[in-house]
């Protein structure tokens, strides 16, 4: 992964244009689609861009993506500070996720309020996947950040920093603190992670879902994190490849045309 990191930053695409925003856009769509949001990625883009919402869509998913691109903004903003996860920082994450979409939970330890970035107070599960007891929960995310900020204490090489925000979004994701948007914040994480070492922010397709939610199945039925690594590191490579392509392939469709003039 080193050497495409490296060719992507030598050839400065973060420099085009409005590059970030239009990155960001895409990961808000990609991440919201994987939980359920119907919006294309022209019609996110317009929604983000020119603040129109799409006609005939759910206005739960218009929210999702809305509140997705806020909390992109808000972990950039505080890696690019240097700011150091906490347990706290997890749970402004969430509430920014959450914050136009998420319900009142009421439990026998009282009420939950998901828009609010609370853990939860009930035991939950996912397709077949059973998660940590909800009295674990706080534990085992402040052990999460205990080992984060061990690791980034460390002289990582560029793939060290890169699986160390797999590891992170694996792990979060694995801990379920959350009554809802638990993938999409342990997706922030992990960015948060790549922002905060100043690396391209990487996205998972959602055209990959039914891959990326075995791959989390089969990591935690063999305990090996290298599969999730695995997987991560193959949808890191495409997005850098596509990246470079897609550079590359316009500025010598511009060079090798030159500029007419239209009258």
């Amino acid at each position: 992964m080193e050497s495409l990191v490296a060719k992507f930053n030598s050839l400065r695409i973060t420099d085009v244009l409005h590059y970030e925003k239009f990155n960001l856009i895409s990961i808000s769509h990609h991440s919201t689609k994987i939980e359920g949001s119907t919006l294309t990625e022209l019609e996110a883009q317009i929604l983000l861009d020119d603040g129109l919402t799409p006609k005939g869509k759910p206005l739960n998913d218009t929210l999702m993506v809305t509140d997705h691109f806020k909390a992109l903004h808000f972990i950039i903003e505080k890696a690019r500070n240097k700011t150091a996860v906490t347990t706290e920082l997890i749970n402004e994450i969430n509430a920014y996720v959450m914050k136009n979409t998420g319900g009142i939970y009421n439990t026998i330890l009282g009420e939950v309020d998901a828009s609010k970035g609370m853990f939860r107070k009930g035991n939950v599960t996912a397709g077949i996947s059973y998660f940590p007891n909800y009295d674990k929960v706080e534990r085992l995310t402040n052990e999460l950040v205990v080992f984060i900020n061990k690791k980034m204490k460390d002289d990582l090489s560029i793939d060290e920093k890169l699986y160390l925000s797999f590891d992170a979004h694996f792990n979060l994701v694995s801990i379920h603190p959350f009554y809802d948007g638990n993938g999409r914040t342990s997706r922030l994480l992990m960015n948060y992670i790549q922002a905060f070492y100043d690396l391209p922010l990487g996205i998972v397709n959602s055209e990959d879902k039914q891959e990326y939610i075995q791959a989390l199945i089969d990591t935690r039925n063999e305990d090996n994190i290298q599969i999730f690594r695995d997987f991560m590191k193959k949808q890191y490579e495409q997005y850098l490849l596509n990246e470079i392509k897609k550079f590359e392939d316009g500025f010598s469709s511009k060079s090798n045309k030159g500029f007419s003039f239209l009258f």
